[in-house]
């Protein structure tokens, strides 16, 4: 398969229109369609509904595996430039929001360096476009576990740290005085849904089994900051890192069911060099020798 065809397709897909993607890949809308026509020609099967635009079943599976492909396409090229390319001496760090805490900060260079916080779930696809040279993910783990990693390039993590979860809630909740709290006593609380600042709660979810842990509000923000406010002001439980204070009028009861962690991981591409190596060597050297670097998981 072109990988160009497979671009102009996954586009069209994306936009629902020729004419959007001809607009937006610098294209005429004729193009566009040779390109669709092609590609269909090539694997003998209609990919697009023409009115209104929509992926065949067909169309629909190949989605399913163009755009990872499309992206290692892509992870090689800025990988492959990156080689090329004489070494500049800046740094952009992707970090997600739970990973900027301050022994991350105090790694960074005091200057040429970009932080960039993203969604935990962005963060790989940044390295594989080579927006970013290095990055911190977090995540739910057992002890010593590694984190899931999508298979988008190829990726190495180290582990920086893990840390043991609190749960926040307002100083006045009937469970706010407890010692600790179970995972599964808390299936039927009000929880504040904050996919980006927080830890979502499909994680959740998969760790204890169940379909609970209804939403109550949902914050689509990165401030971790206004995340424990808004538990503070009792719109809702929040899951952290025990590493979080809680906000004023909160507290944060530590999980003592499962055995769960709050891992931070760096992944990079390849091997640093200059402000990367350094950066990299500082958050994953620890004062112990409690910290294992391992292969990234993919899946």
């Amino acid at each position: 398969m072109d990988p160009h065809l497979l671009r102009t397709f996954v586009t069209v897909a994306r936009l629902a229109s020729f004419s959007g993607a001809a607009r937006e890949l610098g294209y005429t809308q004729s193009a566009v369609s040779q390109h669709i026509a092609a590609l269909e020609g090539d694997l003998g099967l209609p990919l697009l509904a023409r009115r209104p635009v929509a992926p065949t079943r067909a169309g629909e599976r190949l989605l399913e595996h163009a755009r990872p492909l499309l992206l290692r396409l892509d992870a090689a090229r800025a990988d492959l430039t990156r080689m090329a390319a004489a070494p500049a001496g800046d740094l952009t760090l992707a970090a997600a929001p739970l990973a900027v805490h301050p022994d991350t900060l105090a790694a960074l260079p005091a200057t040429r360096v970009t932080l960039r916080v993203l969604p935990r779930d962005e963060i790989p696809a940044a390295l594989a476009a080579g927006t970013a040279d290095l990055g911190i993910v977090d995540g739910l783990a057992a002890p010593n576990d590694p984190l899931r990693l999508p298979d988008v390039a190829p990726l190495t993590a180290t582990r920086v740290a893990e840390a043991p979860l609190a749960v926040h809630l307002p100083a006045g909740h009937p469970l706010a005085h407890r010692p600790g709290l179970r995972l599964g006593d808390l299936i039927d609380a009000r929880w504040l849904d904050a996919p980006a600042a927080g830890l979502p709660l499909d994680r959740l979810r998969a760790a204890h089994g169940t379909p609970g842990f209804r939403p109550a509000l949902r914050y689509d923000g990165t401030d971790v900051r206004t995340l424990t406010a808004l538990a503070a002001a009792g719109h809702g439980l929040t899951l952290l890192p025990a590493t979080i204070p809680p906000a004023p009028g909160a507290t944060a009861v530590p999980l003592t069911e499962p055995r769960l962690v709050h891992r931070t991981e760096l992944l990079r591409t390849g091997e640093p060099a200059g402000p990367a190596a350094t950066v990299a060597a500082a958050l994953t050297t620890p004062p112990q020798s409690a910290r294992v670097g391992h292969p990234a998981r993919r899946g």
